[in-house]
């Protein structure tokens, strides 16, 4: 099985209990390929790797998409790094055409190749969308606060995708889990799914027709468990 996870409220979410039961059974089951798929830069997942009981990863995808490396070597996957890269415009020119869009804000958090931002029910997103459609850039909303700005056809789904593709694994083997929008583009392959218990409203609804994905009961840890049970043939 390859399991493709979000981190903050998904891998990292639910009971101590669930965690540490999830952990467990990862480290324990050497043919499990673990992906981090977050939208944390690099330097943000670091000290995650610095925690025995926490899994190490096979890969990480940070950056909503736009980041990909090694997760023991923490070198970029290749050419996959280089593809995104040559897609991105640059963050200053980025922000320098969205500093006077009326209430948006920079999050000053480790980033790469994306320019992420705090939106609220006063700012001029419709004016924020149609700069960064012009500059050839895409855009995900999330949480009903956070904007990012990522290089044309990059997300999550996408460099997931890109990777699965590379490593030749079967698709029918493979779980994605999230719970906000800016894990939409994962639920879009095709692949089994969990959203874990809860889980942004809007993703709830984006998900809630789609067979192959779960919406599970338990929150964070516990819910990929709760997934991992439904779906026997991952295993199989």
């Amino acid at each position: 099985m390859l399991l493709a996870t979000d981190l903050d409220g998904t891998f990292l979410g639910g009971s101590e209990e669930d965690r540490t039961q999830l952990y467990r059974y990862i480290r324990a089951d050497k043919n499990i390929i673990l992906v981090f798929v977050t939208g944390r830069g690099l330097q943000s997942i670091l000290p995650l790797l610095e925690d025995e009981q926490m899994p190490r990863p096979h890969f990480i995808i940070g950056d909503v998409g736009a980041t990909i490396v090694h997760g023991l070597t923490l070198e970029p996957v290749q050419p996959l790094q280089d593809e995104i890269a040559g897609k991105w415009p640059g963050q200053e020119i980025i922000r320098q055409h969205l500093e006077h869009v009326k209430g948006l804000r920079f999050q000053e958090v480790p980033q790469e190749r994306r320019c992420s931002f705090f939106y609220d029910q006063d700012t001029d997103i419709a004016a924020a969308i149609h700069i960064v459609t012009d500059l050839g850039c895409d855009f995900i909303q999330s949480a009903g606060k956070y904007l990012d700005v990522l290089p044309k056809g990059v997300n999550k789904g996408h460099t997931l995708h890109q990777l699965i593709q590379q490593l030749g694994y079967p698709e029918d083997k493979i779980l994605v889990a999230g719970d906000t929008m800016n894990d939409r583009s994962l639920y879009d392959l095709g692949f089994k799914g969990v959203v874990v218990g809860g889980a942004e409203p809007a993703l709830l609804g984006y998900t809630g027709e789609l067979r192959h994905v779960l919406q599970a009961r338990k929150t964070g840890a516990g819910g990929i468990s709760e997934a991992i049970d439904a779906f026997p043939t991952l295993l199989s």
